[in-house]
């Protein structure tokens, strides 16, 4: 008689990333996180390679403390997030990076971004 055995393996549930403030994302560079913060200063810089739109929180450029950048190619998919963004509290979700001393996350997909609602 042959039984079949049934093995189960419990799925641990995927966690959320850590969840940091504009200012602490420096120190976590190479970590996929959430970082949150307001969007201060937001420009669609056309004439710069690539055409990415900067988002950044707390102080404007060049003195901000963190940056979400969105390059041309996903733009569209944002609505206008130079326009969207300012001047709100979001949240974005992703890999922190390092460019020129200021962390930043690039964005590809709205799903990355949360409006904080207060």
């Amino acid at each position: 008689m042959f039984l079949a055995s049934l093995c189960v393996v419990a799925q641990e549930p995927k966690q959320e990333p850590r969840r940091y403030t504009a200012a602490e994302a420096k120190e976590h560079v190479g970590e996929t996180a959430i970082v949150c913060g307001k969007v201060v200063d937001a420009r669609f810089a056309e004439n710069i390679r690539g055409t990415p739109t900067f988002l950044n929180f707390e102080k404007p450029h060049p003195n901000q403390i963190f940056t979400v950048v969105i390059w041309v190619r996903f733009r569209d998919k944002f609505d206008k997030p130079e326009v969207k963004y300012k001047d709100k509290e979001i949240c974005v979700k992703g890999k922190i990076e390092e460019h020129r001393g200021t962390p930043q996350i690039e964005a590809r997909d709205p799903t990355q971004i949360e409006e904080v609602k207060r």
